[in-house]
């Protein structure tokens, strides 16, 4: 377990399509964090491209080349971690794989974790999501990437969130602080979001860590905002709220220490 607290950061944004705007705003709110001592600092879901499922396809070549090299520059310049949110990636068969990554602060790529569970919802006939039309499933292999400066990060994307035996397998590789960069529904963020950090929080007495969208993208998308960070006893530490800025709070080994002895649930468990 890494043995100093810091200070890290989720990043809310209204991305939309346009590629550099989205870079911008980007940069902007990671030196808002860097100045207000953030050592890491988390990105939300597609924060590159939020345009239709069919666009970022079509678009996925160009993005997949540009954004590492933002993410690898952006982490070199400010000297942090930096969890790259997500982004569309070409895979073989014609789709893209919703790709996370994770960069340390000499711009070198640390983790990477394809997003596994795909959101195919109808939550009403004016509000329906295929993702598996255009993305491909990652492998099921969890993601968890040890550090001794930041702690030891499980990997996830959104929709992952509604999968809890995800996170106790992630724990299981090591995992400390739960990563799950978003672009939540406004749908079902204003029932869900907030129940299932903490769950996840409290049952796997590690910290949740996720970066969000907010507002509108384009004249049909609304997302919930809200970007997090949850304590392992299940505290609502950071709240971005629901304009696009910078919402901070304390990692701190120490309590995860704390909550993993005084409720040893992780130690109890039967399956």
């Amino acid at each position: 377990m890494f043995s100093s607290i810091y200070q890290a950061a989720v990043i809310q944004m209204n991305s939309q399509k346009e590629l550099e705007v989205n870079f911008d705003q980007a940069n902007n709110l990671i030196e808002q964090a860097v100045d207000q001592g953030a050592k890491l600092v988390g990105l939300p879901e597609n924060f590159a491209f939020l345009g239709g499922l069919s666009m970022r396809m079509e678009q996925a070549d160009e993005i997949a080349e540009q954004v590492p090299t933002f993410l690898s520059e952006t982490a070199k310049e400010f000297g942090v971690y930096l969890v790259g949110g997500s982004y569309p990636v070409p895979a073989a068969n014609g789709k893209v794989l919703n790709h996370a990554t994770l960069y340390g602060p000499e711009g070198q790529e640390l983790a990477a974790y394809n997003k596994i569970h795909l959101f195919d919802v109808e939550l009403s006939k004016d509000e329906a999501y295929r993702e598996s039309d255009y993305v491909e499933p990652g492998q099921t292999n969890p993601t968890a990437f040890k550090n001794e400066t930041v702690g030891n990060w499980g990997l996830s994307v959104c929709y992952d969130l509604r999968f809890p035996e995800l996170y106790r397998r992630l724990v299981d590789a090591g995992a400390e602080i739960l990563s799950v960069p978003s672009a939540f529904t406004y749908t079902t963020g204003q029932d869900h979001w907030k129940p299932l950090l903490r769950a996840r929080a409290i049952e796997n007495a590690s910290y949740v860590f996720a970066p969000a969208q907010t507002g509108m993208h384009g004249k049909n998308r609304k997302t919930w905002g809200h970007s997090m960070i949850v304590d392992p006893w299940g505290k609502v530490i950071a709240d971005a709220g629901t304009e696009p800025g910078v919402a901070m709070a304390e990692i701190n080994p120490d309590k995860i220490r704390e909550v993993r002895s005084q409720i040893p649930s992780l130690q109890h468990r039967r399956f």
